[in-house]
């Protein structure tokens, strides 16, 4: 797990690593290495004996953000890394503090037109799906808002809550349950459309910004070099797992949209998600040292 306990893509392992166990037969551990802007924790999957013993949970900003704002990675993705099978897929949300007086995402970019760089926009930390999501808002409306980076999403949560930022873009995994406690203010979803779980908030494209789209994903991957029957054994078991109707319940209350599949389709859904961020982080100017 490359990220900390209670990080969004955490609660989503936290809930197949039990099923999981009980369809393999073997006790799954939920081992959490973060650090290194996620990659700690995919390159001790990059480094393993190629068994499939050790898998790993990747998210969209491990296998398709981060890798264009490194230097220079422990590993090389294609080469040395497996996808096993997409467990979640769903949107970020665009919330603000409710110490704010923005009820709409026209609301906001007219305030940050007026004031170029007197908004903060947190994010769980450089290189995150937040982050970059920030950074392709502020191309696509022509406004300067001023990235505040954090150490994990609670903590930038509660200041936003606080009112120590004034907005956030955030997967709705983690940040629903605050919008449906009235805690934070949500003005849209980056998905194509509404989020199922919470379908009374726009989409950015019907709240005013054609053609923003941002989806937050994370699956099971492993070594490369995995055998194909272990790897079919790996997928089929995922695929149980999500289907699960209790794990399926907890998913969804996260604002999970699905998942499930081939390993092939999650390698081609790394590819394309991979190259759209690349040109929004080039463009953006965006790194990690």
């Amino acid at each position: 797990m490359p990220q900390a306990a209670g990080s969004a893509t955490d609660n989503i392992a936290r809930v197949i690593a039990p099923e999981m166990a009980k369809i393999l037969g073997q006790a799954v551990v939920v081992d959490n290495r973060p650090g290194g802007a996620l990659t700690v924790g995919i390159d001790a999957v990059a480094k393993a004996a190629p068994d499939g013993y050790t898998i790993g949970q990747g998210p969209v900003g491990a296998l398709a953000i981060t890798r264009h704002m490194v230097a220079k990675l422990p590993y090389d993705i294609e080469r040395d890394l497996q996808p096993v099978a997409v467990v979640s897929t769903g949107y970020m949300l665009l919330a603000v503090s409710p110490k704010t007086d923005f009820h709409s995402v026209k609301d906001l970019i007219a305030y940050a037109k007026k004031n170029p760089g007197k908004l903060f926009n947190a994010s769980s930390s450089n290189g995150s799906p937040g982050h970059v999501s920030g950074e392709l808002f502020k191309y696509m409306t022509g406004t300067e808002i001023t990235h505040i980076p954090y150490k994990g999403g609670p903590p930038a949560i509660a200041d936003l809550i606080s009112g120590q930022v004034q907005l956030m873009f955030e997967s709705t995994n983690s940040i629903a349950p605050h919008v449906k406690a009235g805690r934070v203010r949500a003005l849209a979803v980056t998905g194509e459309k509404r989020s199922s779980s919470l379908p009374e908030v726009p989409t950015m494209i019907e709240a005013g910004v054609p053609g923003y789209e941002v989806n937050a994903w994370s699956g099971v991957i492993t070594t490369a070099g995995v055998p194909r029957a272990v790897l079919d054994r790996l997928n089929a078991a995922v695929n149980k797992a999500i289907n699960v109707p209790e794990a399926k319940e907890r998913l969804f209350a996260m604002g999970s949209e699905g998942g499930g599949g081939t390993p092939e389709a999650f390698g081609e859904l790394i590819r394309r998600d991979s190259a759209k961020w690349a040109d929004v982080i080039k463009r953006s100017g965006a790194k990690i040292d």
